[in-house]
């Protein structure tokens, strides 16, 4: 071989090599996705109306439904990833799921993962009878009022509610709802997903949500650097919220119409 051909050959190898590393370096989350035909969506398995298992045991709930809508867009196949609060950072990070459902904001999570838009309301709310009169926090004076001691609901309740308000405090969800379901307090002060249950199920009282203490709305969590996903995720709950099927899954599961503000952080 001559020392022209060897260089020639050479100058090949280097830039076959330089192609396959730049295709390399432009694969991302939805080539992956694709390629693997599934998108991995981590979730809680017992967490309704968002999500929680059915009567045919299969998960189902206000988160699923989005993350269907997100594999649908992607034209890849849903697969739920049950996940726990402590566990699920770590889950995407390591590239156990693609995404992650029910994020809330924080600075801090924001030095380690990426949020996709807000898709889901989450706030905490004063809920009442029907029949009773209340419209804002001055007309919590002299009510009575079940909050989940020591909670965020409890913070937000404390700082917003009269002097006269009678803050009744429990050590649970369950007794907070009994309380206000049997008439020992007058209203009762939830997030939303405890409250939804509540406006599903009691058809006498016809509780409804008065008005709304705080909002923090849910984001869907990814790795950072994944423009193409972020996009693809932010597409697909912006067509649900343009065609109503955002509003028809907060109505079947968090028994409410969807407000675009509560999206709003």
């Amino acid at each position: 071989m001559t020392l022209r051909n060897a260089l020639k050959s050479v100058i090949t190898a280097a830039v076959i090599l330089g192609a396959g590393l730049a295709t390399q370096a432009k694969a991302d989350a939805v080539d992956d996705i694709t390629k693997a035909g599934a998108i991995n969506v981590g979730i809680f398995s017992d967490f309704p109306p968002f999500s929680s298992a059915s009567a045919d045991m299969s998960i189902k709930g206000y988160d699923v439904d989005v993350a269907q809508a997100i594999a649908d867009a992607l034209k890849v196949k849903l697969n739920l990833v049950s996940v726990t609060g402590q566990n699920r950072i770590p889950y995407l990070t390591d590239k156990r799921v693609d995404i992650l459902m029910s994020v809330g904001y924080s600075k801090e999570r924001e030095q380690v993962i990426d949020f996709a838009a807000a898709y889901a309301p989450y706030y905490i709310a004063v809920i009442g009878p029907k029949a009773m009169a209340v419209k804002d926090k001055e007309d919590l004076a002299d009510k009575s009022i079940a909050v989940n001691r020591g909670t965020l609901e409890d913070t937000s309740l404390t700082e917003a509610a009269p002097a006269s308000t009678d803050i009744r405090r429990f050590d649970n969800y369950n007794a907070v709802i009994q309380a206000f379901i049997s008439g020992q307090t007058q209203l009762m002060v939830v997030g939303n997903d405890v409250g939804a249950q509540v406006l599903a199920k009691q058809d006498a009282l016809q509780p409804e949500q008065k008005f709304q203490l705080l909002t923090s709305p849910s984001h869907i969590g990814l790795n950072k650097n994944e423009d193409r996903l972020k996009k693809a995720v932010n597409d697909a709950v912006a067509k649900m919220l343009a065609d109503g099927k955002l509003d028809e899954s907060s109505k079947a599961w968090l028994k409410t119409p969807l407000n675009p503000d509560n999206l709003k952080d």
